[in-house]
C-alpha cells in the first residue's frame, strides 16, 4: 500500500540526504518526494510516498524520528488531504495537430507554455491519476519529453 508522510525538518544542508539514505538503507524505494520551504524560512516540508505495508512504514517513521534534523511526521494516508502534482510535457505539434492538443488541454485545464516550430510544452496540475490522463491522452501526438515533480499534500481543515 501506499503511504504518504508529511515531514517537517529543519532546513539545512545535508538533510534531504540523511533521509533518503534512510530510506536507501532499508531497501525502500520513494515513489514521490517534494521538499520546499514552508512560511519559516527554518522548516522545510517533504511529502514523501512509500510502498509498504503497515509495520514497514511503523519502521522507517520510527527510524526517521531519530535523525536529528526531524521536527515532526505525520503518515497521512488516513487523513483526508489535499495533493497535486505538476507536469511538464513537451509534444510534437505540427500545425495541422495544434488545434487537437490545445482541445484536449482545455478538457484537462492545463496550458501551454512554450510554443516551438514543431513543438508544445504543456503544463497541468492536479492529482497523480489527472497526470497520467493527460499524459496518456498527448501520447499518439508523441511525447518528447515528460518532467513530473513529487505529490505534496496538506491536510484538510483545521489539523496541521
Amino acid at each position: 500500500m501506499k503511504h504518504t508522510l508529511a515531514v517537517l525538518v529543519e532546513n539545512r544542508p545535508g538533510v534531504l540526504t540523511r533521509i533518503a539514505g534512510l530510506f536507501s538503507r532499508r531497501g525502500y524505494n520513494i515513489e514521490s518526494l517534494a521538499v520546499g520551504r514552508t512560511e519559516n524560512p527554518t522548516v522545510s516540508r517533504m511529502t514523501i510516498v512509500v510502498d509498504g505495508d503497515d509495520r514497514v512504514i511503523e519502521q522507517v517513521c520510527k527510524q526517521l524520528y531519530k535523525l536529528v534534523d526531524v521536527i515532526k511526521l505525520s503518515d497521512i494516508t488516513e487523513e483526508e488531504y489535499v495533493d497535486r502534482e505538476l507536469i511538464l510535457i513537451k509534444v510534437n505539434a505540427d500545425p495541422a495537430a495544434r488545434g487537437e492538443i490545445m482541445q484536449i488541454v482545455e478538457i484537462f485545464r492545463a496550458r501551454i507554455v512554450d510554443i516551438g516550430r514543431n513543438s508544445l510544452i504543456i503544463e497541468a496540475t492536479g492529482d497523480e491519476s489527472k497526470m497520467n490522463a493527460i499524459e496518456s491522452s498527448l501520447r499518439p501526438f508523441g511525447i518528447r519529453e515528460v518532467v513530473r515533480t513529487g505529490k505534496i499534500a496538506m491536510v484538510r481543515g483545521a489539523k496541521n
